[in-house]
């Protein structure tokens, strides 16, 4: 896609004042590659909640929805060419981001809408049930891609996914037709990896295992993945690209000592990043079925 035109992209997600999570990553990780953002908070927060305590700074319900409503009828929303949604602080917000994604739909049944289902990890939701629910009932089903980690996804289907064919068949059961599943079981020792699915491809991409990395890499991978997509970029080479571009910005990071990701010192890793990422054909389930 010519850089003229690109469309916006409305990024809804938590909002941090310390750190590179939520949107403070997808925002920056889209803006870096060329794409104008719309950024619409869910929460502010001090900080990351992991980082201990803070007040958390909240939208009434209906004020939330009246600003949804101003989107869907703003004179420019012809400008946007994909919504990404990330982490939601109640139930209601979820609801109303289905209402936002249908109308634009409607309108642009081209567009493409990114959910990531921001709600839990190894130990569990660390969001309302309630809330998770509304994503995974009302969200995905429209979403054009979805990029949970693992024990969303586990969460979501109700079972374990100990090998990459459970994953695998679990995306199709969910019916996004993309789905981009990170911290997937590893085929290389000391690895970590994305599992990317779609009606073409079964792709693993890995990379080494960094421990204790700080938040924010689920959110950046969805902002910079969506943006190869966007620009056209085969979706091997966009995995490929997008997981070389978190895992360097992780390293360097790392390497730095800092407890938040460094985006700001890495914008090259984002655009021309040289990280080596091992790319693995995975056999499709729908292949297996014909066998």
């Amino acid at each position: 896609m010519s850089e003229d035109k690109r469309g916006a992209v409305i990024v809804i997600s938590s909002h941090v004042i310390r750190g590179s999570v939520g949107n403070r990553a997808a925002v920056l990780g889209l803006e870096a590659l060329g794409f104008p953002v719309w950024a619409m908070p869910t929460i502010v927060l001090p900080w990351h909640p992991g980082r201990g305590p803070a007040t958390r700074l909240t939208f009434p319900e209906g004020d939330f929805d009246k600003a949804i409503d101003d989107l869907i009828r703003a004179p420019w929303i012809d400008e946007v060419s994909a919504v990404l949604s990330g982490y939601f602080a109640n139930p209601a917000q979820a609801h109303a981001v289905a209402r936002l994604v249908t109308a634009l739909k409607e309108k642009k049944p081209d567009l493409m809408y990114v959910c990531d289902p921001v709600m839990g990890d190894l130990g569990g939701l660390y969001i309302a049930e309630a809330t998770a629910t509304v994503v995974r009932d009302q969200l995905i089903p429209l979403a054009s891609l979805a990029t949970p980690n693992r024990y969303e996804l586990a969460w979501m289907v109700g079972s374990q996914l100990d090998d990459n064919t459970a994953i695998m068949d679990a995306a199709l059961s969910l019916g996004p037709p993309r789905m981009l599943v990170t911290s997937a079981v590893p085929m290389m020792a000391g690895g970590t990896g994305n599992l990317y699915l779609s009606g073409r491809h079964a792709l693993l991409a890995e990379h080494r295992l960094i421990d204790n990395p700080p938040n924010g890499l689920g959110d950046l991978l969805a902002a910079v993945f969506l943006a190869r997509l966007l620009d056209g970029v085969d979706e091997e080479k966009a995995l490929q690209l997008a997981t070389a571009s978190v895992y360097e910005i992780l390293a360097r990071t790392a390497k730095r000592g800092s407890d938040e990701l460094t985006l700001e010192s890495d914008l090259a890793s984002l655009s021309t990043p040289m990280a080596m990422v091992q790319m693995r054909r995975l056999v499709h389930p729908a292949q297996q079925r014909k066998r």
